[in-house]
C-alpha cells in the first residue's frame, strides 16, 4: 500500500555507543558527523544514506561516508552499520507530574503486588490520607481480574483510595472512598459514566468515565508540588526514541496542575534537554456552554500554532466525544458483545459538540477530538462537516484521535471530502487485545484500530501515537506491521502496513499534524537534527526483534540527550 507523503524531503542522521572520535579533517566546520551507518531519511523516495552532518542544531549534509572527511566536526560517531531514522513523534500522549500520594502501577503484575504497594503507601502517609495511583491493567495481572473495593479495603482500611486504570477511562475506589463520594446501592449512574455493581447491587468500587467522583475529593496539588515529577516524565520519553510529542491533557487555566502555563515554565528552564512538545488544551467549559468556553479561549490569548520550535500550543483535544474500551464505555452503533442494550456512552449530544466546534473553529483553533466508538466518530464527523460547510477554512488539519471502530461508509466519505485526519494508536491492537475480545466481535474485532482501510480505500491521512498503552513507539511499529495481540493472535491481517509506512506515520506524519513538516519529521538538509540510533535495521529484521528492541541514542537539535549504557 502507499501512504500519502505530502512533500517531505530527505536526509539522515545517526550515532552509536562506540567508535566516537575527533575529526581532524580540514573542511567546513560542524558539530557532529554520523557515518558508516544506514541513514533512513523518510523522504519521498525513502532514501537510505551512509552519513549525516549537523551544525547549529540542523542538518547540513546527508550522503555517503565521504562526508566524514569533508567536515571538521567536534565529534564523529562511527555507527558501525547501525540504523538512524527521524525521532518518533507521538501524536497522543499523557505526561504529567504526580504527588507523594501517587503509586505508579504500570509495571504491577498481580493484585497481590498492587495490594502490597497500597499498604506500603498507607504506612508512609498515615491514616485518613488519600492514596492515589494509576496504570493498572487487569489483563497483566496473574489473577486476570480487576481490583475491587474489597481488595483495597484489605490493603488500606483507614485511607480513602482511588486507583485509575491504564488508559484513564475507569477508576477503582475502596469503601472509604465510596463513602466520602456518597456512592451507594441507590446511587444512579452519573451523566457520561457508569457505576459498576456486584451481584447484590452494591458498588464494587469501579466507576467508568467519571473518576472525578473520587478525584474531586482528593486534596489538590499545587503546580509547584509536581513540577519535578513532570520534568522527569517528559525526559523519560527520550530513552524511547521520542523527540516530539503532542501532549493530550492540558488546560488554559494557569492555576491548575498540567496547565499550559506550567509547560511554558518547564520549557523556559529545561526545553533544550527535552523532546519538543505541542500541547493540546481542553475546551474550557462543560457541555452545552460553548459561548463561555469561547470566551475563556479568547482570554487565554493564544491559539493553535503559537509558540516556538521547542514548545507550541496544539489543538483543542480534551473534548472527548465518548469513553474508551478500557472502561469500557466507547459509544457504539451496535450493542456490545454479550451486553444486550449496552452501547457505551456519548459525552455530548450532537448540538453540544457542534456548538463547541463552531465557536473554536471560528477563532482559528485546530481540533484533535477523542472519538473511539463508531457512533462517536459519526457524530463528530457530522459536526465538523456542518461547521466546515458554514465556515470553510483551507488546510484546517482537524483530526480524530483513536478511531478504534470503523464508522459507516458515509462517514469515511465525508472525512475524505473534508480532509479530516486520524491520529491512530496501532499499539492498542496489541495491548488492549483482551478488552476488544471481550466487547467486540466479527469484523468490528478484526478491524479494530484499522490502518489500511482508511488510508487505501478512502485516502485518509494518518499519524501514529501511543496514548500511553504503552508509550514505546517500537511496540506501535510491531503492532502496525503484524496486527498481533499480546497472545500472538492476528486481527485483521489486511489492516497491516509495511514497516516503511509505519515509520512514516510515526515520524513525518506527526510533524504534518502540528504544521511543522518544513521543520522536522524527515532527515533532510535544513531540517532540525532530531533523530535516533537503533541497534539493528528494523526494515530487515523480524518484527519480534522490533517489539523488544531498545533505542541506542536519541538526538534532539543535534545534541545527544540520551545514550544507552
Amino acid at each position: 500500500m502507499t501512504v500519502s507523503r505530502r512533500g517531505f524531503l530527505g536526509a539522515a542522521g545517526a550515532a552509536s555507543l562506540s567508535g566516537v572520535s575527533l575529526l581532524q579533517a580540514q573542511g567546513s566546520p560542524a558539530d557532529l558527523v554520523l557515518f558508516n551507518g544506514k541513514i533512513v531519511t523518510v523522504d519521498d523516495a525513502f532514501s537510505i544514506r551512509q552519513a549525516i552532518v549537523i551544525k547549529d542544531g540542523r542538518i547540513v549534509a546527508v550522503g555517503g561516508n565521504e562526508l566524514r572527511n569533508q567536515y571538521a566536526a567536534a565529534r564523529a560517531i562511527d555507527l558501525r552499520g547501525r540504523m538512524v531514522m527521524p525521532g518518533f513523534h507521538d501524536t497522543h500522549i499523557h505526561l504529567g507530574g504526580h504527588s507523594r500520594r501517587f503509586i505508579d502501577l504500570n509495571d504491577t503484575k498481580s493484585l497481590a503486588e498492587l495490594k502490597q504497594q497500597v499498604s506500603e503507601k498507607a504506612k508512609e502517609l498515615g491514616p485518613n490520607e488519600w492514596i492515589t495511583g494509576g496504570g493498572w491493567d487487569e489483563y497483566h495481572f496473574t489473577e486476570q481480574r480487576k481490583p475491587l473495593r474489597g481488595d483495597l479495603d484489605a490493603a488500606a482500611p483507614n485511607n480513602p483510595v482511588v486507583l485509575t486504570r491504564a488508559g484513564g477511562h475507569s477508576s477503582v475506589g475502596n469503601s472509604k472512598a465510596l463513602e466520602m463520594a456518597d456512592i451507594n446501592s441507590a446511587t444512579p449512574d452519573p451523566p457520561r459514566g457508569l457505576i459498576e455493581k456486584d451481584a447484590g447491587g452494591a458498588p464494587n468500587g469501579v466507576i467508568r468515565e467519571r473518576s472525578d467522583l473520587y478525584t474531586r475529593l482528593v486534596p489538590r496539588d499545587k503546580p509547584a508540588d509536581v513540577r519535578e515529577s513532570l520534568l522527569q516524565d517528559v525526559r523519560n520519553q527520550l530513552k524511547l526514541g521520542i523527540t516530539s510529542v503532542i501532549e493530550a491533557g492540558s488546560s488554559v487555566d494557569p492555576n491548575v496542575v498540567g496547565s499550559y502555563a506550567e509547560w511554558e515554565l518547564l520549557y523556559q528552564k529545561h526545553g533544550a534537554e527535552l523532546p519538543r512538545a505541542s500541547i493540546q488544551v481542553g475546551y474550557p467549559s462543560p457541555a452545552g456552554e460553548a459561548k463561555a468556553g469561547a470566551a475563556k479561549l479568547k482570554e487565554f490569548g493564544k491559539k493553535t500554532g503559537d509558540g516556538n520550535e521547542r514548545l507550541r500550543v496544539g489543538s483543542i483535544g480534551e473534548m472527548a466525544a465518548d469513553g474508551g474500551f478500557t472502561g469500557p464505555t466507547a459509544w457504539s452503533l451496535v450493542d456490545y458483545k454479550g451486553l444486550p442494550g449496552f452501547r457505551g456512552r456519548a459525552f455530548f449530544n450532537p448540538e453540544q459538540i457542534h456548538a463547541n466546534i463552531e465557536e473554536a473553529h471560528q477563532l482559528g483553533w485546530q481540533f484533535g477530538i477523542h472519538a473511539i466508538g463508531d457512533a462517536a466518530i459519526a457524530m463528530t464527523v457530522d459536526a465538523l462537516d456542518t461547521v466546515l460547510q458554514k465556515y470553510p477554512r483551507n488546510d484546517h488539519r482537524h483530526y480524530l484521535c483513536h478511531f478504534t471502530v470503523l464508522p459507516p461508509d458515509r462517514t469515511m466519505q465525508v472525512m475524505a471530502k473534508d480532509k479530516i485526519h486520524i491520529a491512530q494508536q496501532p499499539n492498542f491492537t496489541y495491548n488492549l487485545e483482551g478488552r476488544y475480545v471481550e466487547t467486540l466481535e466479527g469484523n468490528r474485532l478484526a478491524t479494530n484500530n484499522a490502518l489500511t482501510t482508511p488510508i487505501k480505500k478512502y485516502g485518509l491521512f494518518m499519524a501514529f501515537g501511543s496514548d500511553n498503552l504503552p508509550i514505546g513507539p517500537l511496540v506501535g511499529l510491531y503492532a502496525a506491521v503484524t496486527r498481533k495481540g499480546e497472545s500472538g493472535k492476528v486481527y485483521g491481517p489486511g489492516e497491516a502496513v509495511s514497516m516503511k509506512d509505519a515509520i512514516t506515520m510515526y515520524t513525518r506524519h506527526g510533524a504534518f499534524l502540528t504544521r511543522e513538516e518544513k521543520l522536522k519529521g524527515t532527515l533532510e538538509v535544513g531540517k532540525l537534527a532530531d533523530m535516533i540510533v537503533l541497534p539493528e535495521d528494523i526494515l530487515n529484521v523480524s518484527p519480534d526483534k522490533v517489539l523488544n528492541m531498545k533505542v541506542d541514542m536519541t538526538i534532539v537539535g543535534g545534541k545527544v540527550l540520551y545514550e544507552r549504557a
